[in-house]
């Protein structure tokens, strides 16, 4: 039983830090632009980057895409459940699919 859990655990993490499918982050992208870059996108004025560069003081990228500690899990929690200002994202909006596209966007800079 402990063999067949630890099989397990390193399947899951080999496929937590296995680089991310192209196409996926090819869509992720698409989702990116459509439903994050109105308020996250690096452009100034955007108001959730410009309100994590204020949080952050230049710790770390306030623009997502330049990201390279966000986590699929992580992402997808804050689509689903939203935070502060942040709205949710249900899955009629944002499907499953996408969600798992946008968090492979969102994570391909990543160290693996």
């Amino acid at each position: 039983r402990v063999g067949l859990i630890v099989v397990l655990s390193m399947i899951f993490a080999a496929q937590a830090f296995a680089a991310p499918d192209e196409s996926a982050v090819e869509k992720g992208q698409k989702v990116y632009q459509k439903w994050c870059f109105p308020c996250h996108g690096s452009d100034s004025g955007k108001p959730a980057t410009d309100l994590l560069a204020a949080r952050d003081k230049g710790a770390r990228p306030a623009a997502l895409e330049e990201r390279t500690d966000l986590s699929a899990p992580l992402i997808k929690m804050f689509v689903r459940h939203g935070v502060m200002f942040m709205p949710t994202f249900r899955k009629t909006e944002i499907s499953d699919a996408d969600l798992d596209a946008l968090s492979a966007y969102l994570t391909r800079n990543n160290k693996r």
